[in-house]
């Protein structure tokens, strides 16, 4: 099978285009790159979705940190401190136990427009569930970054909103919220290359890949198992991620630059990201 044949069996196979019959002899070098950029597609779709979402729940929890009322306070440092202080990992295998168990003692969850139950299974899989996780780990570190920065505002561009006469909706939206964001923004770089690294522990975590359409590192096991060699799959999954990293390096760094489009162009210096230890 040609490279080009490759890449038209193997190259959708993690979402189930293509060829299903995984290769088990003679394996090529080809064969690896596409399969394990085809298993990239799930770590993009992690990625993405969960600081999607997660950037979202971060500003309120920012918010509710700095409230003065302990009703919004108390909740919001809990969670940030429960979701920073416990490692990822282990709350993947929380999280899997949890959508198992709650069912199966027939506890019933009702959200609206979905009840979950003992029937309810799409939970336990890692394309909703690790997303889950996922998106409440990035939430809870990011909302420490914009809960920096919001404190970080100047007190002098408040005063002054307040001088020209903003009620608290006008000042939030054309002041702290620019402001903030601003800020923040070197430093969310950093959380949104860590947690499209952190993808890579959905493999190792309690949720299976369905139909062996797993992840890039699933694909790299896989290969390693078959050719008892892991010096290739592995840095093939490095090569990716780090094209990966630069591409989202680019684009950070595009918004960085819009973020801050009203300032002098001898006064844009590129501020390199702010090191956050996980």
């Amino acid at each position: 099978m040609s490279c080009l044949e490759t890449f038209q069996a193997y190259s959708l196979r993690s979402i189930g285009i293509g060829e299903r019959l995984l290769p088990k002899a003679d394996i090529t070098f080809c064969e690896q790159a596409v399969l394990i950029g085809s298993g990239l597609i799930w770590n993009i779709y992690f990625g993405i979705l969960s600081l999607a979402f997660g950037f979202w729940l971060a500003i309120a929890l920012a918010l509710g940190k700095t409230a003065k009322t302990a009703f919004l306070r108390l909740p919001a440092s809990s969670f940030i401190f429960l979701f920073r202080g416990s490692p990822l990992f282990i709350q993947f295998f929380i999280a899997y136990l949890t959508f198992v168990s709650l069912p199966k003692l027939g506890v019933v969850i009702d959200l609206g427009f979905v009840e979950i139950d003992a029937q309810t299974r799409w939970l336990t899989r890692a394309w909703l569930g690790a997303l889950i996780v996922l998106f409440l780990n990035t939430a809870a570190y990011t909302a420490n970054i914009f809960y920096g920065a919001l404190l970080s505002i100047p007190i002098g561009d408040l005063e002054a909103a307040d001088a020209y006469g903003m009620d608290q909706r006008q000042k939030f939206w054309r002041v702290i919220w620019p402001t903030m964001l601003r800020l923040a923004w070197p430093s969310y770089t950093n959380e949104a290359i860590f947690m499209f690294h952190a993808t890579t522990l959905v493999f190792f975590s309690g949720f299976p890949a369905w139909r062996q359409s797993g992840d890039a590192l699933y694909y790299a096991n896989y290969f390693a198992d078959k050719t008892f060699n892991p010096f290739v799959p592995y840095p093939i999954v490095a090569v990716y991620f780090i094209v990966l990293t630069l591409c989202i390096i680019g684009l950070w760094g595009l918004i960085e630059r819009y973020l801050n489009r009203h300032q002098p162009k001898s006064a844009r210096r590129r501020r390199p990201p702010m090191i956050l230890m996980r």
